[in-house]
Parts: C-alpha cells; sequence; structure tokens
C-alpha cells in the first residue's frame, strides 16, 4: 500500500494495492501488520456503513471527545464523496485547517482521520456507500459537531450549500468560534 501525507498531522491517503484478473479484483484494504510498517497502529473495535441515497448528502463536521474520541479509517464501496478531516484543537499549530480528499469506490482509495479532529464528508453521487472503522464505540454524551458551513473554517465544498441535505443535528450544529472546545484542552492536562 501507499501512504501520502496530507497538509494535517496524522491524517494520511491510504492506497491499498489492488490486484485484478478476468475474474475482478481483490485488496486487502486493512492489514494491521502492513498499516503498522507505515506508522499506524491504531486499534479499531467497530466499523460502521452509511448509505445515502443522493448526491449531496452532508454528514458532519462529527467528533467525540475523550474517552470516546474516535479514529475513523474511511473508504467507499459504492459512488464517491468529499470527505474533510479539520484541526478543531485549539493548542494545535494547523488548528481551524482542514483537507479534504475525494474518496471513490473506483479508486479504491481510504483516509485516515486521527482522534480529535472533525470529520466529515458530502456524498458526489446517488446511491453512495461508505464504510469506516472506528477506534472508539459511539457515546451520545461524548458526541459534538461543529457546522460544515463554518466560515472560520471555509471548506471548499464541491456541492453547493443550498443543495446539500443534512440531518437537523447537523444544521443546528455551532460554528468553531461557539463551540466548547476547551474539554479538548481539559483533556491533555
Amino acid at each position: 500500500m501507499s501512504v501520502r501525507q496530507t497538509g494535517l498531522a496524522g491524517v494520511l491517503e491510504i492506497q491499498p494495492q489492488k490486484h485484478g484478473d478476468e475474474r475482478g479484483s481483490f485488496c486487502e484494504v486493512f492489514n494491521a501488520e502492513d498499516f503498522a510498517r507505515h506508522g499506524i497502529t491504531t486499534t479499531f473495535v467497530q466499523d460502521n456503513h452509511s448509505v445515502s441515497r443522493q448526491r449531496g448528502v452532508m454528514r458532519g463536521l462529527h467528533y467525540q471527545l475523550r474517552p470516546f474520541a474516535q479514529a475513523k479509517l474511511v473508504r467507499v464501496v459504492r459512488g464517491s464523496i468529499f470527505d474533510v478531516a479539520a484541526d478543531i484543537h485549539p493548542a494545535s499549530p494547523t488548528f481551524g485547517r482542514w483537507v479534504g480528499v475525494e474518496l471513490s469506490a473506483e479508486r479504491w482509495n481510504q483516509l485516515l482521520v486521527p482522534a480529535g479532529y472533525a470529520h466529515g464528508f458530502v456524498t458526489l453521487e446517488p446511491d453512495t456507500e461508505v464504510i469506516y472503522k472506528v477506534s472508539r464505540p459511539y457515546s451520545r454524551e461524548h458526541e459534538r459537531a461543529v457546522r460544515f458551513d463554518d466560515p472560520r473554517l471555509a471548506i471548499d465544498w464541491p456541492v453547493d450549500a443550498s443543495e446539500m441535505q443534512l440531518s437537523e443535528k447537523d444544521r443546528l450544529a455551532p460554528t468553531l468560534d461557539a463551540s466548547d472546545l476547551t474539554q479538548l484542552l481539559e483533556e491533555e492536562a
């Protein structure tokens, strides 16, 4: 597999090696030993699968507080998404910056998003399916979100906001400046 650094620490685009012949193709999308050789030692505890029926479905930007902060390994098995990781840690030198990568079933690429980043995606095609591994289980009590269209983040989404479909929770998410990020600082103390 190949691993590409993005502009944010620990956020990696991973391209597993795909093998094919006249029958079709095969790929190891996750192999703990291969990942460890690249310095990725995250233990994943759960796989999630989302299906979005239409283009423009927005999911995010989500994160969880410790002790339930989640690292995610995101891949697309049908369709494509624009996948985003945003640095929301106030003490980080890259606070408020984001990276976006197009993930697709055709390319078989993946994005590793470490714990402590806000994560979200918008679907670029109808009937898109996303499978992602997480390092901690979901906890409603620790779940938080930041608005996908926060002007401070200024994410350049490839789908116009007027065309996006959001859950009520995501529509009502606070901006980065209105979020209580002090808990992120307290986690390190």
